[in-house]
């Protein structure tokens, strides 16, 4: 008796520290979002003017005089409002806050927090603009009637948070009464996700839709939604059936119906969810925490798919699902469970693709595009920039990995083109796209400056190549070994950018790209450099070029089979057009090799650069990496190299020679950087430079306009030119981690042939991305020397 009362209070005291541990846990992230929602300013969005606003001009042209020019344009051509305000890409966000996710029925004025939070999500994963609206009206006429004045303001409308049956009324009601996509997530966003789920489980399971039995627990508004679209998707309604409050929905049962249960009413003897998942290949959960139980699915068929998406809670967790059934594929709606049935999978991209063909409505064809385009993606290669956002965990399509992750960036490029293909084709697009590799890369742009810079790039590169015949260039990798770099590798070979050629023993490096499944790799060229053909004779031009520099023959040999200095032979001797090193190593050590074999081009000075992508425009600071302290005329070789990279994207080159004063020439810096201008205009009169200048005043055409008219650098400098490395180096790793831009590089320039060398903490991305712009350098200088020996 004695012992067992001990056991009992042990246990009581295990669940009471297990119960307070969950509470501290609940109430912790209660603190966390109370003051995450607080903070700076409260909420979670604001408006920002898309247009200058700083001067008087400004003014007259935002607001009166100016703006009734675009008003009577538009009182001709209602169509021209797309081309002078921002309706194709503004989303109304609605609710009555009637069935507030986990909440209930908490009223419009709660479930702002909640449509704050969606027009985040829009932004964030479309680049769509959000105003959430609140209404006040239970009534679905009257929100109707609300909803329908809304019209002209918005290019589309997600409904959100409306109770079932009430919903159904009235999105069928604006969809039919309304010329713009009107859409309710609550239904067709978790359809589409978990049709996505849904193919791919029976497809990893070997099982048919058309034969399938399926199981659907709640009957409100996703729970219809998903049942009609698994029945597009081949599923049987009399395969269906679905579970409410009550029990079965049967044909002839009268307690709870309404139309849309009836439209799922089985014949079939079975009355509670338990007798119906007797014989089911498929559970949906839309309904509430712990509906089912472990022994509840023992009786299911072989291969169980089981989807328990209730929030926040599931009605099964996955561990106790897996532990009754080892053979199931489970999926829930939590982040922190594999498989996650996340809508921000779907609604930001569709209504992307919809707005872009300025869609009347979005329709079942539509729906099923973003189902088959999710499905799709699942079952690619994950990049390594997903794998990294979530802590370096790696995804692999199977069992718990159904559907893309929600911060994979492709999702947007996949789900969008596929939508607005689907408006296309079934008739309901205003607005046809003609060029879906243009489609593509302004997809690529609302994902942040960096993806439209290196897309335009690519489009560069393969331009390039294509009036080259179709000749890549080869770029040399001296670090074959490296799990980052081959994975940059693959993305490079799918993207045809360049031929790669790896250093490093062939044996080892084959079994690194076996274990890391790129098969694309298997036919890239290993190259081990002792055993090379030209080995010998590499050795004998490194000892030529360093024989009076302390390198003896035998030393020449040693450093030959240095990965790094094979590498810079081979492209110094023409054998590769360009390297990129450094991703394992110090930088001065990969350096160094580029250094004492590539030559410098005359009247250069082998300087780093840095690109600095803003929303609109890119900014080159230099020198980054290699010079210490830089005199006035080697300070003038970097700005005029800079030059010729903002001229070869196009832009007219603007320089500032950057120091702590304004135009004051005082002794030292001041003056050092004014001396460097001067050079600048001697050797190249046509371009822009001034200085000495302060960075804030180069780059603010405020400051310019205003305190220093007489400044050459009008509309801001595109090319900052530091006194030192110090000042130079600290200012572009402190915007990387900071600042609200984006950073590309180091680059070399100065050298005769194209060769980088990568920051250790690099990233595939940052890889891929340099390979990219080595690329686009070797080009260049292929095609300028050819140029000149043709003259």
């Amino acid at each position: 008796m004695s012992s067992k009362s001990n056991n009992d209070q042990t246990s009581t005291s295990s669940k009471e520290i297990s119960s307070s541990n969950t509470l501290n846990k609940a109430q912790l992230l209660e603190k966390e979002a109370l003051e995450y929602h607080s903070q700076n300013k409260p909420g979670k969005i604001e408006m920002i003017s898309s247009k200058p606003c700083a001067t008087e001009k400004d003014l007259s042209l935002a607001y009166s005089p100016g703006v009734a020019a675009p008003c009577k344009v538009i009182a001709k051509d209602p169509d021209k409002v797309y081309d002078y305000t921002s309706k194709g890409n503004l989303v109304a966000v609605i609710s009555n806050g009637t069935a507030v996710l986990g909440l209930g029925n908490i009223g419009p004025l709660a479930s702002k927090p909640v449509m704050e939070g969606k027009g985040v999500l829009f932004k964030q994963f479309a680049g769509i603009d959000v105003f959430d609206i609140e209404v006040n009206a239970n009534d679905p006429k009257e929100f109707i009637q609300a909803i329908k004045t809304l019209e002209p303001t918005f290019g589309g409308i997600n409904l959100e948070d409306i109770k079932a049956p009430e919903c159904f009324e009235i999105e069928e009601t604006l969809k039919k009464e309304m010329n713009i996509p009107v859409f309710h997530d609550d239904q067709h966003g978790t359809a589409i996700v978990s049709g996505a789920a849904l193919l791919n489980a029976c497809h990893i399971v070997g099982k048919e839709l058309s034969e399938i039995k399926l199981v659907v627990n709640g009957a409100g508004a996703s729970a219809v939604a998903c049942s009609n679209i698994f029945i597009s998707l081949g599923v049987k309604r009399e395969n269906i059936l679905m579970c409410d409050s009550s029990g079965v929905i049967y044909k002839g049962r009268k307690e709870g119906m309404n139309k849309f249960k009836e439209a799922f009413a089985n014949s079939t003897e079975k009355r509670t969810l338990t007798q119906a998942l007797e014989g089911a290949d498929v559970f949906v959960g839309l309904s509430v925490a712990g509906a089912v139980t472990p022994e509840m699915l023992l009786k299911m068929n072989k291969d169980p798919i089981i989807f328990a998406m209730a929030n926040p809670d599931p009605e099964i967790e996955p561990q106790k699902a897996r532990a009754a059934r080892p053979d199931a594929i489970v999926a829930t709606g939590r982040s922190d469970f594999p498989n996650q049935v996340n809508n921000v999978l779907g609604f930001p991209s569709i209504f992307r693709g919809a707005l872009d063909t300025r869609s009347t409505q979005i329709n079942e064809t539509m729906k099923l595009a973003a189902v088959k385009a999710l499905a799709s993606l699942a079952r690619e290669h994950v990049p390594d920039h997903v794998s990294s956002t979530y802590g370096g965990k790696s995804f692999k399509f199977g069992r718990d990995y159904l559907i893309p992750k929600p911060f994979d960036t492709r999702v947007l490029l996949w789900v969008a083109p596929a939508v607005a293909k689907a408006a296309m084709e079934s008739g309901v697009a205003r607005k046809n796209i003609d060029d879906w590799v243009k489609y593509h890369d302004q997809l690529e742009s609302f994902q942040g400056p960096s993806k439209s810079f290196i897309r335009s790039s690519i489009n560069r590169v393969h331009q390039n190549t294509e009036a080259n015949g179709g000749v890549k260039c080869k770029i040399v990798f001296p670090e074959g070994n490296s799990e980052k770099v081959l994975k940059a590798l693959r993305s490079l070979v799918e993207e045809n950018i360049c031929e790669p050629i790896l250093i490093g023993y062939p044996d080892r490096v084959r079994e690194k790209i076996k274990a890391l499944e790129l098969t694309s790799l298997e036919n890239i060229p290993v190259i081990q450099p002792s055993q090379h053909p030209k080995f010998p004779s590499y050795v004998q031009e490194l000892y030529k070029l360093r024989q009076r520099k302390g390198v003896n023959l035998k030393e020449a040999e040693r450093l030959m089979c240095d990965p790094n200095y094979f590498a810079s032979m081979m492209v110094l001797m023409n054998d590769a057009d360009g390297m990129v090193t450094g991703s394992t190593q110090n930088y001065p050590d990969a350096v160094k090799p580029i250094l004492q074999t590539i030559s410098v081009g005359n009247e250069e000075i082998v300087a780093g650069c840095n690109l600095i992508l803003t929303e609109n425009n890119f900014i080159l600071l230099a020198d980054t990496t290699m010079n210490l302290n830089p005199d006035s005329e080697d300070l003038a070789k970097i700005a005029l190299q800079c030059s010729r990279i903002v001229e070869y994207f196009g832009k007219k080159p603007k320089i500032a020679m950057l120091s702590y004063s304004n135009f004051t020439a005082s002794r030292g810096t001041p003056l050092k950087m004014k001396i460097a201008a001067d050079l600048v205009k001697q050797k190249r009169p046509d371009l822009i430079v001034d200085g000495d200048v302060q960075a804030d005043t180069a780059v603010s055409v405020d400051i310019i306009e205003r305190i220093f008219p007489f400044c050459n650098l009008k509309g801001g400098a595109n090319i900052l030119i530091f006194p030192n490395l110090e000042s130079s180096n600290i200012s572009y790793k402190l915007m990387q981690q900071i600042g609200k831009v984006e950073v590309l590089g180091p680059f070399l320039m100065g050298l005769k042939k194209s060769a980088n060398v990568l920051q250790r903490t690099t990233t595939v991305e940052g890889i891929f991305n340099s390979v990219v712009m080595t690329t686009l350098e070797a080009q260049f200088i292929k095609a300028a020397r050819e140029e000149k020996s043709k003259r």
